[in-house]
């Protein structure tokens, strides 16, 4: 119904990947006769737009930075506001600085990644 196989479905279930493309999410909650937000947390939300603007590597990347900083709130004393605010700014900072590390990347790469 959304045009992937089942495997790439087992993965999202069972491995805990994410889908690569926001389209897939509203594709699902179409079939799923479910709201887009059911289905996907402000964590996929932000792994899967690094995942479309920067690749494998940026999902990568953005995982490990999610990673990071629930570690640093483990037994920390922060309300549930102040940690969703911490996670959004960091969010916005990693898509920020990828897009300007993205226009200093020298002529020669870029022309190699928009081929692949």
């Amino acid at each position: 119904m959304v045009g992937v196989s089942y495997r790439t479905i087992r993965s999202w279930e069972v491995e805990g990947r994410f889908p690569k493309q926001n389209v897939l999410y509203q594709k699902l909650a179409d079939a799923l006769q479910c709201d887009v937000s059911y289905l996907m947390s402000e964590n996929e939300a932000f792994i899967t737009e690094a995942s479309e603007q920067f690749g494998n590597r940026g999902a990568r990347q953005a995982q490990q930075i999610l990673e990071q900083a629930a570690a640093m709130f483990a037994g920390g004393s922060l309300t549930d506001e102040d940690k969703i605010a911490f996670m959004d700014e960091i969010q916005s900072l990693y898509l920020d600085s990828k897009r300007r590390a993205k226009k200093f990347t020298p002529k020669k790469y870029l022309k190699n990644q928009e081929e692949k």
